[in-house]
């Protein structure tokens, strides 16, 4: 049974021999955690000698850890260099030292981290506590990993308020929401299946989710996203939930890529390069769950998450290549490349998130292509955008949040000619594929708005960071409610965010909280 996690702001009083403790952090904030701060925790069964040893004995290259008593009270450092493009949480660090030092049973894990790194952490935590997993033999025993945190260095002056504890607790299970999503098989986790998540985040927040599906898609012009599902057993769908506050002055569209399982058509994947294509759904899972975050803490603008399902099979009437599609936006797609199919249902996702939501800011998020992970690696998404502030609130949002992101080049004068085709307006995959793949994927999604969109549109690639291993990551959650914090009504999503994207302020009642600064 998967684990239930909880925050607290406090240390409680626990015995290592019925629960496990993992003390974490870096070893500049560990060296001030004292002793008598984390005794509670350790019974009778570890003195003050032994800790202090164990604390100044770690060297992290790049981590380290040291056993306190058994393997059920342990410390750990997170590595102490971290470059100018990582996250100062050193998050990915902290999954790995979470996952290999669980224990089983109801555990503690004790936080020494900055104010400004405790969402991070908590969401790398989470990712170290999956929700799915097919094995025959789970326990079906209840388990409780609870995360005491110990506020050290810069913003420790005041202790995590109940605010804080509702931001980590919301950000945590909606990680682990998107992650349970991409990780389950097509089998279980269909589009039919896909909907009722969003009927369910519906019910929670309150929302009654608009549902376009099947053939009403074709007769509607979703041609994108129709032509891509029309030859799977269950039919795609567009899902759209809206959340639309009293004094809202701006609106804002998630848009994300729910490919539930993706074949390639009749462009068909090879044998090693299919495994793993359940997670091309990550997007719209992601977009799910920062949704499920945002609205759960006091969104105050207008937001909408447009989730485009689809299930890219094979079959008698799968879309053929020659084949030429209307895309919601009006304009004709020749289809060169079935297995290009993502970037045509966000084509319809954008268009509806402009057209029919009169959208003004417009985000895309996808595990669009392999290139991304070849032009910005397994951490970092590849973003682009038309915004210039945008890409800078963007890069650092990923290292306020640890879903790091890097920017890619925006030049559709240069780029868009890859899909010049005389039969239609445009061919759906590029020309050359070595000249800037990611931006020109990005670029075919955002002439679906305009190139002269008046507002702000960004594009986010993480094909590469939506997994780690064989797990999903729940990418995407952190991001996006770091990115957007201050149209948050939650103080700690203000505190980290990069400031305003739409209106060149800081966004900031005069009650939130000062920013921090990182250099």
């Amino acid at each position: 049974m998967a684990a239930t996690l909880k925050f607290s702001g406090t240390i409680s009083q626990s015995d290592p021999r019925q629960n496990a403790v993992l003390i974490v952090g870096q070893t500049k904030h560990l060296s001030q955690v004292s002793y008598e701060e984390v005794k509670p925790k350790f019974g009778t069964h570890v003195d003050r000698e032994t800790y202090s040893t164990a604390v100044s004995g770690l060297h992290p290259s790049p981590t380290d850890s040291c056993s306190l008593w058994l393997n059920n009270a342990t410390v750990a450092a997170l590595p102490s260099k971290c470059s100018r493009h990582n996250t100062p949480s050193r998050a990915h660090a902290l999954s790995k030292i979470v996952k290999s030092c669980l224990a089983g049973g109801d555990e503690f894990i004790v936080l020494a981290c900055e104010r400004a790194d405790v969402l991070a952490s908590a969401c790398a935590i989470a990712r170290a506590l999956p929700l799915f997993c097919g094995k025959s033999n789970l326990s079906e025993v209840e388990r409780t990993v609870t995360v005491e945190v110990l506020l050290k260095g810069a913003g420790s002056d005041e202790p995590l308020s109940n605010g804080d504890i509702s931001a980590l607790s919301a950000a945590a299970a909606s990680v682990r929401l998107a992650a349970k999503i991409t990780d389950m098989p097509c089998a279980q986790m269909h589009t039919d299946a896909f909907l009722e998540e969003v009927k369910t985040v519906g019910e929670e927040l309150g929302i009654t989710p608009v549902i376009i599906r099947g053939e009403e898609l074709n007769e509607r012009g979703f041609g994108g996203l129709y032509g891509v599902g029309k030859a799977a057993v269950r039919p795609p769908a567009l899902a759209v939930l809206s959340h639309q506050p009293n004094g809202a002055t701006q609106n804002i569209a998630w848009v994300g890529k729910g490919i539930v399982y993706d074949t390639g058509g009749l462009c068909i994947k090879s044998k090693t390069g299919m495994c793993g294509m359940k997670r091309d759904c990550g997007g719209a899972a992601g977009v799910l769950g920062a949704f499920y975050a945002a609205v759960k803490l006091g969104f105050r603008q207008n937001l909408h998450a447009v989730l485009c399902l689809a299930e890219n099979a094979v079959g008698p009437t799968a879309q053929r290549p020659d084949d030429i599609v209307t895309i919601y936006s009006g304009r004709t797609v020749e289809i060169n490349n079935t297995d290009a199919e993502g970037r045509l249902v966000l084509g319809d996702g954008v268009a509806y998130a402009q057209k029919d939501l009169k959208c003004d800011t417009i985000v895309d998020m996808a595990t669009l292509t392999g290139a991304q992970g070849i032009a910005t690696g397994k951490y970092h998404a590849g973003v682009v955008t038309n915004s210039e502030d945008m890409e800078l609130a963007c890069v650092r949002a990923g290292q306020n949040s640890g879903d790091l992101v890097h920017p890619l080049p925006y030049t559709p004068e240069l780029h868009f000619s890859e899909f010049a085709s005389v039969m239609a307006d445009m061919k759906n995959s590029v020309a050359e594929r070595s000249n800037a793949q990611v931006s020109c994927a990005g670029l075919f999604i955002h002439s679906h708005i305009g190139f002269d969109f008046p507002g702000v549109w960004l594009h986010i690639d993480m094909a590469a960071p939506v997994y780690v291993g064989e797990r999903s990551t729940g990418y995407g959650v952190a991001l996006l409610n770091t990115l957007f914090g201050s149209m948050s009504g939650n103080t700690l999503l203000q505190s980290i965010a990069p400031g305003s994207l739409c209106n060149g302020t800081d966004g900031q009642d005069g009650n939130a909280p000062k920013k921090i600064r990182r250099n």
